[in-house]
């Protein structure tokens, strides 16, 4: 389920944003969804500026895009991993029959 909803805030989005942006320096692929979820959260409802800690960063709808599509592209790549495998494997039979 879902952290973010219809119901979350600006400041419960941007802390999972915030929360969640290192999820390939700890490796995960469930922080990297959530991140997505951040992003899309971001995009939807027209949020370009998070402000944190006396600090402001700003952000493009095209900066939204190109961060969720990274984090995407790390889910695919190691959904296999986090689910306990070691990720995907294709069987070779170019010589099965030899």
């Amino acid at each position: 389920m879902a952290t973010l909803d219809s119901s979350s805030t600006t400041a419960e989005i941007a802390a999972a944003y915030l929360d969640n942006a290192g999820y390939f320096e700890d490796g995960s692929v469930t922080k990297a969804k959530a991140f997505v979820t951040a992003c899309t959260a971001m995009m939807t409802r027209g949020i370009t500026v998070l402000e944190h800690g006396g600090e402001r960063m700003e952000f493009s709808p095209r900066d939204l895009r190109a961060l969720s599509a990274e984090a995407q592209k790390y889910v695919g790549g190691n959904a296999g991993i986090a689910a306990g495998g070691v990720g995907i494997h294709h069987a070779d039979f170019r010589e099965f029959r030899d």
